[in-house]
């Protein structure tokens, strides 16, 4: 089976602050580094290192070597990122000491997927196989609308949150991808609860209260976190988003794959970095070992 991936690649400039800056606030960073981010870049080496095959669909510009190599470099195959006359999409994230960002994003790049270079990457698709969306690219219903054609399973990860997004896209979508925040403002913006929502499942991550798998007329099924001490929370929800995806692929049930995914983000977030701080599916099954001995 395949992830197929409708994903952001951006260049994440990271700064580290002192604390998160307040309106009209300048403060000097005590560190900055360069790294290969995006949503989509995320979950996908996410999703690689747990072990599903992944075919990404995305878009950098035309000129930038830099980042083609490093995607090349996290194992990301170029054959369906195109080159387009548009800077690459980048981030400016501060993060504070106890780990927790502010994130500003241009999408760049981005925004200017091609409708033909979807349907091309998804020509070699079977039923069953996962599409993965974010709200940081265009062409996400069009792509949505292909795969549920082809009888895909469509996973939409609803950030950054945008009802009007939001509203288009999810006819096509069979399982919703939310943080809590995220969660509150569709119920209220839409009038429903998740479990009357239109999809075969909602997955709702809650920080440090762990994750839920709500589905119509079912219990919701709860996970707890991983207790660590965080360096970096930039990703998290990608790299739970990815690994989920993967086990799924893999035949896990929704348990099982809510446990890998908290598992796994418990591990990303005691790094620095996005990309480069996925955890592979050997120190995740350890983890998951580890807890399981201590039950």
């Amino acid at each position: 089976m395949t992830v197929f991936n409708l994903g952001s690649i951006n260049i994440d400039h990271v700064y580290r602050v002192p604390h998160l800056p307040r309106a009209g606030e300048t403060q000097a960073s005590l560190d900055y580094t360069q790294t290969l981010g995006g949503k989509g870049a995320n979950q996908s080496v996410a999703a690689l290192r747990a072990g599903a095959r992944v075919v990404h669909i995305g878009a950098i510009g035309a000129s930038d070597g830099w980042t083609a190599a490093q995607l090349s470099a996290l194992g990301i195959d170029l054959g369906s990122v195109a080159r387009v006359d548009a800077p690459t999409g980048h981030a400016i994230i501060a993060v504070d000491p106890a780990g927790e960002n502010t994130i500003l994003i241009h999408p760049g790049a981005n925004r200017q997927q091609d409708a033909e270079a979807i349907e091309a990457a998804l020509a070699g698709s079977q039923s069953g196989d996962i599409l993965l969306l974010q709200n940081e690219t265009s062409h996400q219903v069009e792509a949505a609308q292909l795969a549920r054609d082809k009888h895909l399973r469509v996973f939409y990860s609803a950030a950054p949150f945008e009802i009007e997004a939001l509203r288009a896209v999810l006819p096509h979508v069979t399982h919703l991808l939310v943080n809590e925040v995220e969660a509150e403002a569709l119920c209220r913006e839409m009038g429903m609860r998740l479990e009357d929502l239109p999809v075969e499942g909602v997955i709702v991550t809650r920080g440090a209260e762990g994750a839920e798998w709500i589905e119509p007329g079912g219990a919701p099924v709860r996970v707890e976190a991983v207790e660590v001490d965080p360096v970096d929370t930039t990703g998290a929800g990608d790299c739970f988003a990815g690994a989920l995806v993967a086990a799924l692929d893999d035949g896990m049930s929704s348990e099982q794959a809510l446990r890998y995914a908290a598992a796994a983000a418990a591990i990303q977030v005691t790094r620095s970095g996005t990309s480069a701080a996925m955890p592979d599916r050997g120190e995740v099954e350890a983890l998951l070992a580890m807890q399981t001995g201590a039950a």
